[in-house]
């Protein structure tokens, strides 16, 4: 039997070769992927392919619904996707502290073998980022993603000191989620590449709708093995996957994930015809529920869709709301004759 030894940023795991099969060591802080091709291993990022950023199901008395969470779980699972819990998508910004972890620890209890749960971390208060995040780890997520604070506008020093504060205390790997539309500021360039050095910091999500601030990101950073590349444009998922992205971060994978297993792997078969097909069909998809509405409204339109699935209910968290029946009726419809 053979050992092979991988270092990274945070910790190592060790690696058993025998009879041309990989055995693997892991502790809870670590996933990576090797390939055996004759006596070559390749070792790819610890972060990458399609992190769906979950909407959080809610029963009427405004609760996590733990059974929902479940199905969801599964249906990503069955499609080889991972969750982002406490995402945009998840309403972060309004679920209390107790439901955030009820969410959490309902998504580490239902994940496949090989999904990784991704928690969002969204506020104002540093300590209480920290204490939040700490608890996000030891309940099993396997990285937490932070947006910047969303009240005063930061200087660049500033958010490196905001990111650092948050990677040095936060005792797991730390991810940036940059995301204008909600913070009214955008991470500059020169903040990522200083953070990037971070021991902790492990990625960038990026939501900004910036072809040339993606294309520049993906270029600098697809030969970094300690560093991930997440494309949170959901139009350019099959456009980041072509320039070499690492993964993608598409929330209308919510209603369709078997889209996007599809166009992920026709991305690392190189199919780029076939994968530009299932980008095409996904933006249809989007329309039904985006078009014409602000963020809180398509969130209220993307739960209407996983309820005619029979996947969760309508429920908003306010100060956010349900839509009203007649608009529920005219997406059903929409959606329906899409999918014919």
């Amino acid at each position: 039997m053979l050992a092979a030894d991988f270092s990274d940023k945070h910790r190592a795991n060790t690696f058993f070769i025998k009879n041309n099969s990989i055995y693997q060591l892991q502790n809870r802080y670590f996933y990576v992927i090797i390939c055996l091709t004759e006596h070559i291993f390749t070792m790819q990022k610890r972060f990458s392919g399609v992190v769906v950023p979950m909407i959080t199901p809610l029963k009427k008395d405004l609760t996590v619904d733990v059974e929902a969470v479940e199905r969801i779980m599964k249906l990503f699972n069955k499609n080889g996707i991972h969750p982002l819990v406490l995402g945009t998508t998840g309403e972060s910004s309004s679920i209390n502290e107790t439901e955030s972890y009820r969410f959490v620890e309902a998504a580490v209890s239902a994940k496949g073998e090989n999904q990784c749960v991704y928690a969002g971390l969204v506020g104002n208060q540093v300590e209480a980022l920290i204490a939040r995040g700490n608890k996000f780890i030891e309940l099993g997520a396997d990285c937490v993603v932070a947006t910047l604070p969303s009240y005063y506008i930061l200087s660049s020093k500033q958010m490196v000191d905001f990111y650092t504060a948050l990677a040095d205390k936060i005792k797991g790997p730390l991810m940036m989620y940059n995301i204008k539309a909600t913070t009214q500021m955008s991470i500059p360039v020169e903040v990522v590449a200083e953070l990037s050095n971070h021991p902790n910091v492990w990625g960038l999500k990026d939501s900004e709708r910036d072809a040339e601030r993606m294309k520049f990101f993906i270029t600098n950073y697809k030969n970094r093995k300690d560093f991930s590349y997440f494309c949170g444009w959901g139009a350019q998922s099959a456009g980041s996957m072509e320039l070499g992205a690492d993964g993608i971060v598409p929330s209308t994978g919510n209603i369709v994930p078997e889209m996007y297993g599809k166009l992920y792997s026709s991305a690392l078969n190189n199919d780029w015809n076939e994968c530009t097909k299932w980008q095409e069909e996904t933006d249809k998809i989007a329309v039904i529920y985006q078009k014409g509405r602000t963020l809180g409204e398509s969130l209220a339109a993307l739960k209407v869709l996983m309820n005619l699935k029979g996947i969760c209910n309508t429920t908003m968290m306010p100060p956010l709301t349900e839509l009203t029946e007649e608009e529920n009726i005219l997406i059903i419809e929409q959606f329906k004759k899409q999918l014919t």
